[in-house]
C-alpha cells in the first residue's frame, strides 16, 4: 500500500513541478494555455463533443480551469504509476533517473499523437504555425515530469513515514 501512497505522491509533486516550471516561464514571457485547453476540451465531452475544429476557436466553458487542474493532476498521478509497473515497487527505494525519464517520454506520446489531434492542432502540431516551436515546449514540460517524479521519489525515500 505504501507503493500506492509513494506514486501518488509522485505524480502530484511531479505536476506540481510543470506548473512551477510555467510559472518561472511566464516571467520571461513564455506562456501556456495547455492547462485551459484541457478544461475546455474535458468540459464539452461531457456534452458529448470529443473533437475540435481548433480548441482556440471553441468558446470558453464555465469551470474549464478547474477541470484543466482536475485532469492535470489525474493525469500526472495516472502516469507516475508506469514507474512501479514497468520498474517495480523498488523504484521508489532506489530511484533512479532514468526510468522517470522513460515514462516522461512515454507521457509525451498521448499528449502529441492523441491529445493535439482533438483539439485541432493535427498529430504533433502539423496543423499550426510554428509547430516545431510547441513540440520544444510540450516536450520539455514532459522532461521536467520525468525530473520531477525522480526527485520527488528521492524526498519520499528519506521521509521516514513512508520507509521501514
Amino acid at each position: 500500500m505504501k507503493t500506492v501512497y509513494k506514486t501518488i505522491l509522485a505524480g502530484i509533486g511531479a505536476t506540481l513541478f510543470i506548473d512551477f516550471w510555467k510559472f518561472i516561464a511566464s516571467f520571461f514571457e513564455i506562456r501556456s494555455r495547455g492547462v485551459l485547453f484541457l478544461g475546455r476540451w474535458l468540459a464539452y465531452i461531457i456534452e458529448g463533443q470529443f473533437s475540435h475544429h481548433t480548441i482556440v476557436q471553441t468558446p470558453s466553458a464555465e469551470n474549464e480551469r478547474f477541470y484543466g487542474l482536475f485532469g492535470h493532476y489525474f493525469i500526472g498521478v495516472i502516469f507516475s504509476f508506469l514507474l512501479p509497473l514497468l520498474y517495480g515497487s523498488k523504484w521508489f527505494s532506489k530511484p533512479t533517473l532514468l526510468p522517470s525519464i522513460m515514462v516522461g517520454l512515454v507521457s509525451l506520446l498521448p499528449a502529441v499523437f492523441i491529445m493535439q489531434p482533438l483539439f485541432g492542432f493535427g498529430i504533433v502540431f502539423s496543423k499550426i504555425p510554428d509547430s516545431s516551436q510547441h513540440l520544444l515546449k510540450v516536450f520539455i514540460i514532459h522532461l521536467i515530469y520525468a525530473i520531477g517524479l525522480y526527485l520527488i521519489a528521492i524526498a519520499l525515500k528519506r521521509i521516514k513515514l513512508f520507509n521501514p
